[in-house]
């Protein structure tokens, strides 16, 4: 291709690119992820599969395209976000192809939301995900005894109060080998945004919902990314987190993006913006070393 005619094309592609990014901030992530290109080395295997009752229990599954018969590689469980009252499994592709072609098998479940349920319900959904991943997942080329749990913003408080609160899983916590939030909420109380209070406002022991209130020695270890230009959960959640799990002798690290804000760091597991942050690298070096047999 011509020098000029590149030139044109890469600038096309960028521009497409920002528009869809800015897209995404204003409506649901399904458009992004329609628009962005998939990761190669990695395929959907399963799609819908009911977990427990209802359209909100489902999840799908994905895998590395090259993943062998027998295999037993290790798990990640990724619980979306949008403020536990929006989001659809359907518009995480981008991110379970992302994390596939690392070589692991990957699970996003949907779970009930604000306003049809409040907190605890979607936390026991994202429980009985991770319960029905230990006794199922071997079928499909997983490890049920390596699982790491991930999540973006609520889904990162989601998946940390699993990794921390022993309630949630009961014997079924062994399995989880390290816990990976990105730009989650782990101490917000007081609430403030209206979006807060309607999905945990109501319980009657507002810390029982904070995850550093369960933060404690012989938790997983953790991966707690943030943008620094984050402002809509704000880095101090995951440093307030981190000091929190290190005092405890919890294994930690805490990484920050300069210039990242709260999408940029969800956006940044897709391919043609994974440069801006080292997301996907460091969910998969961290997911790998904990992981080990």
């Amino acid at each position: 291709m011509p020098r000029t005619a590149w030139i044109v094309t890469a600038g096309i592609a960028l521009i497409a690119v920002a528009i869809v990014t800015a897209a995404a901030i204003r409506a649901p992530l399904r458009v992004f992820n329609a628009a962005v290109p998939k990761d190669w080395g990695s395929t959907r295997i399963a799609e819908g599969i009911a977990y427990g009752e209802g359209d909100r229990r489902r999840l799908d599954i994905y895998a590395p395209s090259d993943m062998q018969a027998n295999a037993h590689l290790p798990v990640i469980v990724f619980f979306y976000g949008g403020w536990w009252s929006s989001g659809v499994r359907s518009g995480y592709a981008f991110v379970g192809r992302a994390l596939a072609a690392q070589g692991f098998v990957v699970l996003i479940p949907d779970y009930r939301l604000v306003p049809h349920v409040t907190f605890p319900a979607f936390v026991q959904d994202a429980a009985a995900a991770v319960k029905w991943t230990q006794a199922h997942v071997g079928a499909y080329g997983g490890d049920p005894g390596r699982i790491v749990l991930a999540g973006h913003s609520a889904g990162a408080h989601i998946g940390a109060l699993l990794a921390m609160d022993p309630q949630w899983l009961g014997t079924s916590r062994k399995a989880i080998r390290g816990f990976a939030g990105v730009a989650g909420p782990y101490d917000f109380y007081p609430f403030e945004a209206e979006q807060t209070k309607a999905a945990l406002g109501h319980w009657p022991r507002p810390m029982e919902t904070q995850p550093i209130t369960w933060a404690s020695a012989g938790d997983p270890p953790a991966l707690l990314l943030t943008g620094a230009m984050d402002d809509t959960v704000r880095p101090r959640n995951s440093e307030a987190l981190a000091a929190r799990l290190r005092a405890s002798g919890v294994p930690v690290e805490l990484k920050s993006y300069a210039g990242i804000g709260h999408i940029g760091i969800l956006t940044a597991f897709a391919l043609p913006l994974r440069s801006r942050a080292a997301v996907v690298d460091d969910i998969a070096t961290f997911a790998h070393r904990v992981s080990q047999p």
